[in-house]
């Protein structure tokens, strides 16, 4: 009896919809964290006097901080709580955009590139964590889905800032005013009271690595190993396969990746209502087909038009994987949560460096026609392992 009153008193010191409001902006954060390096680039290298080699070295410094952010950050957020992991990373984040807007000395800005792969990285499997937290099971999947809303809007509002302000703006003043932007959400964050940790006594280190056995964690880890690597290909190779493959102009191509993002958007809104009333379980088997069935428009050598419809019809199939392997996991491992969705994670950022390096050795060996076929080979396997794990 007394167990059950100290949960209603811990439920009582915070508000729950103004904790998952804070985890939606980190969300937001994390979006701006992934499209932010891309669209400042040209401009980057232009001031830099790189070519595109040299580039792609700087640019290999964000995928490692994400990956160290995604592995050390569960077992910190089980152990101390969100609040402290929340603002910290936050502000690594904004320090690192602005280490980019200023710093001209290489070494200087790879740090700052590392930063905001870190900030970034703990972000994403924080605020997850922290909304999975919050919710009740039946709610999970729902609220997760509305968190992924929030990437996108963070993903779409770079490129939109940067159209819009960089006739009057330097991309290093528009990088300093999202900062003063950042930092004053983080003051907010301040302000807000979270839930306690919940492995306050000590962590569990012997729970913690039993978890790398369990085989319901490890087959989630590898279904978003592959939903990542289909991620990420799609955002390096599509714009290379319509070139190469039909007669869709890059400025097209382009807009057909924006649709991508815009399916995945719009299907999590969508998503966050249906999950109210039907399993997540039941609807992720259906959005890979329609993930495989946009790929396989592809192979037709597609017109502009059918090509827009593809690239959204993947968007939209592929939105339903993490908010219900995340919601899987939070109600499997309710006590160890962040940890359970750190190895997952990292295993999804393992998936992003595989399959674009396979992609790229494949297409170079065999075609870049064999870019849709692969991705339909792994939404083949997705569903191989989403049915073992019932």
């Amino acid at each position: 009896m007394k167990k059950k009153k100290d949960v209603k008193e811990l439920e009582r010191k915070y508000n729950k919809n103004l904790v998952f409001v804070v985890a939606c902006v980190g969300m937001c954060f994390f979006g701006i964290a992934t499209i932010v390096l891309g669209s400042v680039l040209p401009q980057l290298t232009a001031r830099l006097g790189f070519d595109n080699l040299q580039a792609a070295a700087l640019v290999a410094f964000m995928p490692v901080g994400s990956l160290v952010g995604s592995v050390f950050f569960g077992p910190v957020v089980d152990r101390f709580g969100h609040k402290a992991m929340l603002i910290v990373c936050s502000l690594i984040l904004m320090l690192g955009l602005q280490g980019v807007a200023f710093f001209t000395e290489v070494w200087k800005l790879q740090f700052s590139i590392f930063m905001i792969g870190l900030g970034g990285g703990v972000l994403n499997g924080e605020t997850n964590s922290l909304a999975s937290d919050i919710s009740a099971p039946e709610e999970k999947g729902s609220r997760l889905s509305v968190l992924g809303v929030f990437y996108g809007v963070g993903a779409i509002s770079i490129p939109v800032l940067m159209r819009s302000l960089s006739e009057r703006y330097d991309y290093s003043e528009i990088l300093c005013g999202l900062g003063v932007i950042m930092t004053m959400a983080v003051v907010g964050f301040m302000m807000v009271a979270f839930p306690a940790p919940k492995q306050a006594k000590g962590f569990p280190i012997k729970k913690g690595l039993g978890l790398l056995k369990e085989r319901g964690l490890l087959l989630l880890s590898f279904v978003l190993f592959f939903q990542s690597g289909i991620e990420v290909c799609c955002s390096t190779w599509t714009t290379t396969y319509f070139a190469q493959v039909t007669e869709v102009t890059k400025s097209e191509a382009l807009t057909a990746l924006s649709f991508m993002i815009v399916g995945l958007t719009l299907s999590r809104i969508v998503l966050a209502v249906v999950y109210r009333k039907v399993k997540q379980e039941t609807v992720l088997p259906y959005g890979l087909i329609v993930g495989a069935l946009g790929f396989a428009l592809l192979v037709a050598e597609p017109s502009v038009y059918r090509a827009w419809v593809a690239m959204f019809f993947v968007g939209s199939g592929l939105a339903a994987t993490f908010p219900t392997v995340l919601s899987w996991l939070g109600r499997m491992y309710a006590e160890l949560s962040g940890t359970a969705f750190s190895i997952a994670i990292a295993v999804g950022l393992v998936g992003q460096l595989v399959f674009n390096y396979s992609t790229g050795a494949l297409s170079h060996k065999f075609g870049i026609e064999l870019f849709p076929f692969l991705m339909i080979g792994a939404i083949g396997i997705m569903l191989v392992l989403v049915k073992r794990i019932k």
